[in-house]
């Protein structure tokens, strides 16, 4: 009985977490809007340069330090580069789109990580699985709203970020079950996607006002706050118990959105975000019903989260969700 009790409140204690993590990753998208008129790639840095000390001096502080797991470096290259661009895209679309928009489609990560995960990992899906994935698709249609215009540019560029870190994800369990450090994957993404933004900062820089400093700073806190948040919730439950809570930075950006920016999403998009939050409140449950039948036997199923993104960032949501999975509290971030 007691240990039920526990089990309960650790529950508890980590939906409240990820629930945290997305309210945080839902303001690090409205203070990269109200940066204003700045070129993305310097947002990109002033973002990823919070991160990369926070994650610096938590190394720092550890035995190992910037020791790489051996046979792990191309895989970081791989996760730091495509999470970089997803990144950007990510930032474009939140520059052009309501913030809201730009959330719900970075979220169509996880369904993207399915299907890398089985041209990658082999890991065969479900038709149930697949299911979801078109169901899915089918709802950012409603809020992409494909056109043969310019317009919808921002949208495939929501779209492509949310690909790009199911890509990413992928890789952060690459390297989960290559035994290599949460901390050291999301230091590697936050170094690198600074070293590569800096020399177009260097080259296009636009002085900012104090707003706008503001802003960014407040934007790369947010995001490693949602970094902290992600990492506590996935050492108080599995990931596939905690996924569908993420989906609440879709509300959070709503409401950011139009209480600061005015912004109101049209009855598509709304039809979208229905369907997509739907599906993946669909999927959670298919697979709590399957996993508590110990006579069906379970396919292996990329993680759900995902930092997010570390846009969010995201991004660091994998990579705890896998470090939990595979080694109990093996231990983080960044979605993101």
């Amino acid at each position: 009985m007691f240990r039920m009790h526990i089990s309960v409140r650790q529950r508890s204690l980590g939906v409240l977490y990820i629930l945290g993590a997305a309210l945080c990753f839902a303001l690090m998208n409205l203070f990269v809007r109200t940066a204003g008129e700045l070129p993305v790639m310097q947002k990109v840095f002033f973002r990823n340069l919070v991160a990369t000390f926070v994650a610096f001096f938590m190394l720092l502080s550890q035995k190992e330090k910037f020791r790489i797991k051996k046979g792990c470096f191309k895989y970081l290259f791989a996760r730091a580069s495509i999470g970089f661009l997803g990144v950007i895209l990510n930032f474009y679309a939140i520059d052009r789109l309501n913030i809201s928009d730009a959330s719900i489609l970075n979220k169509l990560s996880p369904f993207f990580a399915i299907l890398f995960s089985a041209l990658l990992l082999k890991e065969k899906p479900t038709k149930t699985d697949l299911l979801f994935v078109l169901l899915t698709f089918g709802g950012a249609m409603f809020v992409i709203k494909p056109t043969f215009g310019w317009e919808v540019v921002p949208a495939l560029a929501g779209f492509a970020s949310g690909m790009c870190a199911g890509f990413a994800y992928t890789y952060v369990r690459i390297l989960g079950k290559h035994g290599e450090r949460g901390d050291m994957t999301i230091f590697f993404f936050s170094a690198f996607s600074t070293l590569c933004s800096l020399p177009f900062v260097i080259a296009f820089y636009e002085p900012m006002s104090a707003w706008q400093w503001c802003s960014l700073l407040l934007a790369g806190v947010s995001a490693t706050g949602g970094q902290f948040f992600i990492t506590a919730a996935y050492r108080k439950a599995p990931a596939k118990e905690l996924a569908v809570f993420d989906y609440s930075q879709v509300l959070f950006a709503a409401l950011l959105g139009f209480f600061f920016l005015d912004q109101i999403p049209d009855w598509l998009s709304v039809i979208g975000y229905i369907v997509i939050i739907g599906t993946a409140v669909a999927k959670w449950l298919y697979h709590i019903r399957r996993d508590s039948h110990p006579h069906t036997k379970p396919v292996p199923l990329p993680d759900e989260n995902a930092e997010t993104n570390e846009t969010h960032g995201s991004e660091r949501t994998d990579e705890c969700a896998e470090t939990n999975e595979t080694q109990e509290s093996k231990r983080t971030d960044e979605q993101s």
